[in-house]
């Protein structure tokens, strides 16, 4: 005799493998159809995955991560970093086995998603209900809207370095409508070469970081006093906090890709390859210019102007531009399902209809030009609830019940051998993180975002710009 659990697991998994076929061969039809535009526009595979959560975690983060250690100090960014970029690879697995759970009871229910797109506040109403849909869909759109606003913010604050004609505050104006033209990106299926692009910049500009400091060398009279206060050691932490919490696209991902159950230890590679990036470039530029860093939130505003400082900044300028995309794109997703317009066929029609969305973004970005400060603000209030709190908290929920555990859709992991353990794991990322993340981080970087704003005002025309050459003469 088969037992229920059997047949249901034997059912759920052919429906996810009848599924699983029907999309490769959509698309083996659709490469047949257009060659070229199906390889560069159609990414459903686990490389289109591990492309897109690496290229999505260091964008402009990369250039603030020095910064970070000069409030830090040396040993503690390192360890940080690593820290948190394991924390972070977990509770985006979890985010992953609550997607595969959620999607295989409503296959159970002949639901299909044929022309839908699961998002993650659509995994929290199905499994816990509406009032955890609310939660999610708060923190996450909120948190979404503001990692846009920081990517038109760094491309203002990185063009400035190679073209000092105009103030940010008019080359955020510039980027805001160039940053808009993602509307026509109708998913994140269609972000293959974006990602892959996006990566390769990232790296480049990662070791120009590196190699550049190396070559400067160490500015005359360095110091590194970091950490000199609570307030800048919670800050540089809870800007760390934020660089490994950029799955909150984590679902959408799993959803653009053939077979989202092989997602499970994508965003772990990702991040050990993030971390080839993001430690050599911090420790070089902070181990060159040491304090100086404090009021330089910015790495390219400390290192002399080249032809390969130039090209790092365009590269990043193109990447912002991919990662306003990564960040905008759940938010597009949400808008056409409040007013009717996910469905639609039509390109034009949806991108129409997501314009309203990039409006407050533009706005936002133009009152708070704070490069580094709004992102630890950011880190502490959203990034913590978002993709730490919520998702360990929500995994626990879930699985409460011994039925619940005993008929999950997805196995323990193999270095865990008891559920008891997983509850260990996810409480203490709770306690951590609302004690240290969003309590103390979040004192700390209100502190010093309100210190930014007593300080520049809002509206600023430009923030920590040097004085023109003409006012330094006088």
């Amino acid at each position: 005799m088969i037992s229920e659990k059997q047949a249901d697991e034997e059912m759920v998994s052919s429906l996810n493998e009848s599924e699983s076929q029907e999309k490769e061969e959509q698309i083996k039809q659709d490469d047949s159809k257009f060659g070229l535009k199906s390889l560069l526009w159609h990414g459903g595979s686990v490389y289109d995955a591990w492309f897109s959560c690496a290229s999505n975690q260091v964008a402009q983060v990369l250039l603030t991560l020095p910064y970070s250690f000069s409030q830090l100090g040396m040993l503690s960014g390192i360890i940080f970093q690593i820290f948190y970029g394991i924390m972070g690879s977990w509770t985006a697995y979890l985010i992953s086995v609550l997607y595969v759970e959620y999607r295989s009871r409503k296959e159970k229910e002949n639901v299909s998603f044929k022309n839908h797109v699961i998002q993650w506040f659509e995994v929290l109403d199905g499994l816990l209900g509406p009032y955890w849909k609310a939660v999610g869909l708060a923190f996450n759109c909120t948190f979404l809207l503001f990692g846009s606003v920081i990517q038109l913010i760094a491309c203002a604050s990185n063009i400035y370095y190679i073209n000092d004609n105009l103030d940010k505050r008019t080359w955020t104006y510039i980027f805001g409508a160039c940053c808009a033209t993602t509307v026509f990106i109708p998913s994140f299926h269609n972000y293959r070469l974006w990602s892959f692009l996006g990566l390769g910049m990232t790296t480049y500009t990662a070791w120009y970081l590196t190699i550049a400091a190396f070559v400067h060398g160490q500015v005359d009279g360095v110091t590194h006093s970091g950490p000199s206060t609570l307030v800048l050691y919670f800050t540089g932490a809870t800007n760390i906090l934020y660089t490994f919490g950029g799955h909150a696209v984590t679902v959408e991902i799993m959803h653009a890709m053939w077979k989202p159950q092989k997602f499970k230890s994508i965003y772990l590679l990702a991040t050990l390859y993030v971390f080839t990036l993001t430690i050599p470039s911090a420790a070089a530029v902070y181990w060159a210019f040491g304090d100086q860093l404090l009021t330089h939130s910015n790495a390219f505003s400390l290192l002399p102007r080249s032809r390969w400082r130039d090209v790092a900044v365009i590269l990043m300028l193109i990447h912002q531009f991919i990662t306003f995309g990564f960040a905008c794109t759940p938010l597009y997703f949400v808008w056409e399902k409040v007013v009717g317009m996910h469905d639609t066929k039509s390109i034009c029609l949806r991108a129409l209809a997501r314009l309203p969305v990039v409006i407050p973004i533009w706005f936002l970005a133009i009152i708070f030009p704070f490069f580094g400060p709004i992102n630890s603000a950011v880190g502490a209030l959203l990034v913590s609830f978002t993709v730490y709190i919520i998702p360990a908290l929500a995994h626990m929920l879930t699985y409460r019940s011994a039925s619940a555990r005993q008929n999950s859709a997805e196995k323990l992991p193999f270095f865990l051998p008891s559920w008891t353990a997983m509850y260990v794991v996810n409480t203490f990322i709770l306690v951590w993180v609302l004690v240290v993340g969003f309590g103390l981080g979040g004192w700390a970087s209100m502190t010093n975002f309100i210190k930014q704003v007593d300080t520049f005002g809002l509206f600023a025309k430009c923030y920590q710009c040097p004085p023109p050459a003409s006012a330094t003469a006088h």
